[in-house]
């Protein structure tokens, strides 16, 4: 049976018998251990105000584009799958399609964790499938409706200690405050700076943005000295709100330097609306520069996602939008486009900077040398495509003989998919308990030094890499 997969105490584990021991023993040492969550996207508000969880599509599928991306690859309209203005699937047509669809799933990053949540989290007895769609459905519906099953209650069960959300820079950050002043409330949810919007002369709403942005805290300067000036304050003002990080999802990681005068000049030519692409490309380049210079000031850690093409089928956005599935890695070279903020600010005290690659081919070549070198860089935990069980063994073979295991950042969840959280994590420590099991058995690492390692690598970097 299928089921027994996401219940066999030894998945994801060395197959060897002898390096599966190893393994066992090493995944026991931390399988208990809080989960820390320092980048994510699941919203605060829910978890404020205890919100029930939707239907079982409405959790489960239509919003996730891990799930709809492949059911959609395999000939089903995304019509059929999440709404859109012209059309507002039924919950359970929804629901339907993607068991009819789990097939597809198997050998998946996304089946793992969802056969893990259907078994651990929902208490499913029976494989998802076409001739099970309905009963599944109405087994999750029934727990969804139970009082114990609501975000705060699974919060605690789930064992959660820290969770970073990701937040508009102009975000009141209300349900932040409330969390970190409610007495009944035992764990940390912390928000995260996410200029994007504000920074990318691209993004469509960048103009209205900045004029948000500079009446809201620009302390009455205007032009690009209030921009830098409201930038500074709103950091500082999500720095008081308990945060520790700001996260940059940018095209590539390119840094740029510019002095005040050729900056001004290119915020300008954008708010006027004369600006070409190579304009927009260096005026982001410089303002991760800036964005490293504040980081070094306020203490946020800095972390950077590059290498997406975002929104890759224009007729698809058009009609659902973005984060539909069709965001498509591109390579990226990190050593020579890094270097402008590296020169300035890579050996600036207490300044961590995470760098995250959808490009795997950098791992081992430039990744893990600048990790090896910097003090403030760190590896950011393959992310993404690359969070999955092959690729976060290809990530950990492929740095730690350069860069060793104390400059990787942890695991990072990256989920908006809050029930998924435990099986995200729990994935990352069976990976990371059989490549150093594969060590011990080389006698490569002692088992005394490998338990010590699992703890610091699940628990410890984390917490140190992220200021916790």
């Amino acid at each position: 049976m299928s089921q027994s997969i996401a219940a066999n105490p030894d998945r994801l584990l060395p197959a060897d018998p002898g390096t599966r021991s190893i393994a066992r023993d090493l995944l026991q040492r931390v399988q208990d251990l809080p989960i820390i969550s320092p980048h994510g996207h699941v919203d605060a508000a829910v978890i404020e105000h205890n919100t029930p969880f939707p239907d079982p599509a409405a959790l489960l599928v239509s919003p996730d584009h891990y799930v709809t991306r492949l059911v959609h690859a395999s000939g089903v309209p995304l019509d059929r799958l999440r709404d859109s203005e012209a059309s507002q699937p039924d919950s359970r047509t929804v629901w339907r399609e993607f068991c009819q669809a789990w097939p597809l799933f198997e050998g998946t990053a996304s089946g793992y964790w969802l056969r893990t949540q259907f078994s651990s989290v929902f208490g499913l007895q029976q494989e998802i499938s076409a001739g099970t769609a309905d009963a599944s459905y109405d087994a999750i519906s029934a727990r969804l409706v139970e009082p114990g099953f609501r975000p705060r209650q699974l919060f605690k069960d789930f064992n959660i200690e820290v969770l970073a959300t990701t937040d508009d820079p102009l975000d009141s950050l209300a349900s932040h405050k409330a969390i970190a002043e409610d007495p009944t409330f035992h764990g940390r949810v912390l928000p995260t700076f996410r200029p994007d919007a504000y920074l990318n002369i691209a993004h469509p709403t960048w103009s209205a943005n900045v004029d948000r942005l500079i009446a809201a805290a620009g302390d009455g300067a205007t032009g690009y000295a209030g921009y830098l000036t409201a930038l500074e304050n709103r950091r500082r003002y999500f720095v008081d709100h308990g945060a520790v990080s700001a996260d940059h999802g940018v095209r590539t990681p390119v840094t740029l330097k510019l002095d005040d005068a050729d900056a001004a000049r290119l915020f300008d030519r954008a708010r006027s609306g004369e600006a070409t692409a190579q304009d927009r490309d260096a005026f982001e380049a410089h303002m991760m520069y800036q964005m490293a210079r504040m980081s070094v000031a306020d203490g946020l850690v800095m972390t950077i996602h590059p290498g997406s093409y975002r929104n890759h089928h224009e007729p698809t956005f058009n009609t659902y939008g973005a984060d539909t599935g069709h965001d498509i890695p591109f390579a990226v070279n990190y050593t020579e486009a890094i270097r402008p903020l590296l020169q300035d600010f890579g050996t600036a005290k207490d300044f961590h900077l995470v760098l995250f690659t959808l490009d795997e081919t950098v791992f081992s070549r430039e990744l893990a040398p600048l990790a090896g070198f910097y003090p403030s860089v760190y590896l950011g935990a393959p992310w993404w495509f690359l969070d999955a069980p092959d690729a976060m063994l290809r990530f950990r073979s492929a740095v730690t003989e350069t860069a060793g295991f104390s400059r990787s950042s942890g695991f990072i969840d990256d989920t908006r998919a809050f029930c998924s959280i435990p099986a995200r994590h729990d994935a990352s420590r069976r990976i990371e308990a059989s490549f150093l099991a594969r060590l011990v058995a080389e006698h490569r690492v002692s088992e005394e030094r490998a338990h010590e390692l699992i703890v610091d690598l699940v628990d410890g970097s984390p917490r140190r890499v992220f200021k916790l």
